[in-house]
């Protein structure tokens, strides 16, 4: 164990010197500023500022840094089970692609299949869009695994993110922005660990927000066409959040109204960005054609149609938590009644959401980087930052009308929360104080907090074993890779590879008491060949019914609410 074991003082205090929290926190800081004191001459700045220019060269290594980064935790963190129905769902999206189909046919006896965000009928299939389960799909056939996908999404995400950034300020901002995403949307960042999504739609964003401002400076064809591949992507991704982008765009052109000119410019090359848009609709129509029997209703229409809104709320038979409730779960209770409930007082809810939902966007900044925000404001009288702070607001509550929440509903602006602590970052480094330059050290020593954040964090995770690695991270708040590994389904996962032959297991939940998040029945696109089939345990008689549809399978009974989880032989009669 580590000596001075210093987080044991946070309670009990019981180390020699009686320090507590603060002092160890104020201990810290004083010797992060003083170290920064010592090594302040920017030795890496002439470096940056010369590699910063070249572009390609940039872009490559911003795509491999958080990559290799995240492969090097291999052996603490191996590759990400899925946990939550979200990325099951998508992960059946990218099966289904993988059968080169958009669709699946619905099986004979649905009755047993039926789980979250998943259609029994006119099809088997997913109710979300094909933009994240396509890159998924596209890792897993190069690289044999659906993560693959995640790993490509965050590296291009990284690299465009700096190709973003060119357009709006330097070459050296421009790369410090690049290595700040990586630092905080790469290897220890929930979306690099997780099925779910964010990276693929934050780099649609890059290609939107780092097409317009080439296309006012000088229309050319290639940044339509990346205009066109950004909104496209992002409307196979997110559908509703597109409204929202695509109003972005229309508002960041309005000025140009005033100019015939360069309106007549941005007409020519208008048709390559309207063209790959219409292929975008193209296909999503074609998808609801197939999923759902009509062309004009997306999957998830049907799913809310079929099963409620949630799914999640009106799905399970007893949807209404049982036994203890802590304090935290009490309130989520209280928000999904207040969001997902009829309730008719519709400007006090959505208020109530919106209160309750600014404590996300935290999400999109490290901490020492609110420092530099205010000073972003100061940038506001220029068009192209009122326009970044009109696009944030507009997707801000754009997305508060939807009832549920989840941090890559806003991906697409995530470059430009970057722009706006980069913009910050720039107009505090260049303030002067009584005609003296006082602000370059200051951002210098907010951009080191951000690294030091980052490489504290991360060397406990690549040193995990450690004691003072085992007192920290228990502590950690970016906790998406040690907090939420899903020990039940590894150890469930580990249970079924024991046993030779294809299986048929039967999920027995213990109602009331389970929590109706905690779902296991997912399956394959093409079911009836998947070594392992997952089932809802309906009761002896119907069970029977699959169990003569499986002959040659071994049934299985999963309980999933027993600790451990308990995996046995179904029984005989």
């Amino acid at each position: 164990m580590f000596p001075l074991q210093p987080l044991r003082s946070f309670l009990p205090i019981d180390n020699a010197l009686g320090f507590g929290p603060a002092d160890f926190l104020e201990l810290t800081i004083a010797a992060i500023l003083v170290f920064f004191a010592l090594v302040s001459r920017p030795w890496i700045e002439p470096y940056a500022r010369r590699l910063a220019p070249h572009t390609a060269w940039c872009m490559l290594l911003l795509a491999a840094l958080p990559v290799a980064l995240r492969l090097l935790l291999l052996p603490n963190h191996p590759v990400p089970t899925p946990d939550v129905y979200d990325e099951f769902g998508h992960l059946l999206v990218a099966d289904t692609l993988r059968h080169f189909r958009l669709a699946n046919p619905p099986h004979s006896l649905p009755q047993f299949f039926e789980t979250f965000f998943v259609l029994q009928r006119p099809s088997y299939s997913s109710i979300y869009p094909i933009g994240q389960g396509m890159v998924l799909a596209i890792g897993w056939t190069l690289l044999g695994s659906p993560w693959a996908g995640v790993l490509l999404s965050t590296a291009a995400f990284c690299a465009l993110c700096y190709w973003m950034l060119r357009a709006w300020t330097t070459p050296l901002w421009s790369l410090v922005g690049g290595l700040l995403a990586a630092i905080e949307f790469g290897p220890l960042n929930q979306w690099m660990n997780g099925y779910w999504g964010g990276a693929f739609t934050a780099a649609a964003g890059c290609l939107v927000f780092g097409a317009l401002p080439r296309l006012k400076a000088a229309p050319r064809e290639r940044d339509a066409i990346l205009l066109g591949l950004g909104l496209a992507i992002h409307l196979l991704t997110r559908p509703y959040e597109s409204i929202f982008l695509f109003f972005a765009v229309a508002l960041y052109f309005l000025p140009t109204a005033r100019a015939p000119q360069k309106l007549r410019a941005l007409a020519k090359v208008a048709p390559a960005t309207l063209l790959i848009i219409a292929a975008a609709l193209g296909v999503t129509v074609l998808q609801n054609k197939q999923v759902t029997g009509s062309w004009t209703t997306l999957p998830y229409q049907l799913s809310q149609y079929d099963y409620g809104v949630p799914a999640a709320l009106t799905f399970q038979p007893n949807p209404v938590p049982h036994g203890g409730l802590t304090a935290e779960q009490r309130m989520d209770y209280r928000m999904q009644r207040a969001f997902h409930g009829n309730n008719t007082d519709t400007l006090s809810t959505y208020l109530l959401r919106l209160e309750f939902r600014v404590r996300y966007y935290r999400f999109f900044f490290l901490a020492p980087l609110y420092l530099a925000l205010p000073l972003f404001l100061t940038t506001i009288r220029q068009f192209p930052f009122l326009w970044v702070t009109l696009t944030l607001a507009v997707f801000t509550l754009g997305i508060n009308f939807f009832p549920a929440y989840q941090l890559h509903y806003a991906a697409a602006c995530t470059c430009l929360y970057i722009l706006v602590a980069i913009a910050g970052l720039q107009r505090l480094s260049a303030l002067r104080i009584h005609g003296r330059p006082a602000g370059r050290g200051a951002a210098r020593i907010l951009l080191f907090l951000c690294a030091a954040h980052f490489v504290f964090w991360y060397g406990l995770h690549l040193f995990e074993r450690s004691g003072l690695s085992q007192a920290a991270l228990p502590y950690e708040t970016w906790d998406a890779i040690n907090h939420r590994n899903p020990q039940r389904r590894i150890f469930v996962n580990r249970e079924l590879e024991k046993i030779p032959g294809q299986l048929l297991v039967f999920v027995h939940y213990n109602y009331p008491q389970h929590p109706f998040q905690d779902e296991w029945v997912y399956n394959r696109a093409d079911i009836d060949k998947a070594r392992i089939v997952w089932a809802r345990d309906l009761g002896r008689e119907e069970d029977e019914k699959l169990m003569q549809y499986y002959p040659q399978r071994k049934a299985l009974v999963l309980e999933p609410d027993v600790t451990p989880p308990q995996l046995s032989d179904y029984p005989q009669p």
